[in-house]
């Protein structure tokens, strides 16, 4: 069959990958390491900044550096507003009863993305999972979460036989987690959320160290996951 579409915008495509690379930055960039970063001339980086800038996608500082503006926090919280509404009490509840960082992530073509997430209200120190961190679906306990919710078929090329294996038998026991996969150091234990009619999901907490046990986490998240099921109706 004939590819029906039109040729992709060269320009909107950079102008998406901007708004990429200032939420994988987490910090604001200068206009020239942004021009860098997507491999373009400086002025070009520039005139792409005004536009997101006029709508409110990008700030700059006082400074002239650059980063994720007021603008696409609106934006992402009408992204499944229902399920983040039934979703961040939950989060909030988890988070403060263990102490940890608590998430909810979502499929996004062959990648893991944080939907939203909760850091404990009185914990010393806590790990922060910002809204809008991806990584490939294939690594860390939210992904393979996620995964124990596709068919096989429809599992990223790259998945290799052993985590197949991994994934089919962590999920008899109903959980997931993970060690040192996505960021260094940084250990997770996560549940799917399989809601119908929407892509799948996970519940997830990040931490260095817990006074909690995988399985006691997993069954916290499990609690919590039935509730937004039966809050959605699924």
């Amino acid at each position: 069959m004939t590819d029906q579409r039109g040729p992709a915008s060269q320009t909107l495509s950079r102008g998406i990958r901007i708004l990429e690379v200032l939420a994988d930055a987490r910090e604001p960039l200068t206009i020239d390491e942004i021009a860098r970063r997507l491999d373009v001339h400086r002025s070009v980086a520039y005139r792409l900044l005004r536009t997101l800038e006029d709508h409110g996608l990008v700030a700059r500082d006082d400074a002239g550096r650059v980063a994720i503006g007021a603008r696409m926090a609106a934006l992402a919280a009408g992204v499944a507003h229902d399920l983040q509404a039934e979703a961040l009490p939950e989060l909030t509840a988890i988070a403060n009863e263990l102490g940890e960082t608590s998430f909810l992530s979502v499929l996004d073509h062959d990648e893991c993305v944080t939907l939203a997430s909760v850091e404990p209200r009185h914990a010393v120190a806590s790990v922060a999972q910002r809204p809008g961190t991806r990584h490939p679906v294939t690594r860390g306990a939210p992904g393979k979460a996620i995964l124990s919710l596709l068919p096989s078929t429809a599992w990223p090329q790259e998945a290799t036989a052993t985590l197949r294996e991994e994934v089919r038998d962590a999920a008899h026991r109903g959980w997931f987690e993970s060690h040192d996969e996505v960021i260094p150091s940084l250990r997770a234990v996560a549940v799917p959320l399989d809601l119908r009619g929407r892509g799948p999901a996970a519940l997830a907490v990040v931490y260095l160290a817990s006074r909690h046990e995988p399985d006691a986490i997993a069954a916290r998240l499990a609690h919590s996951a039935g509730v937004i099921r039966a809050a959605l109706g699924a």
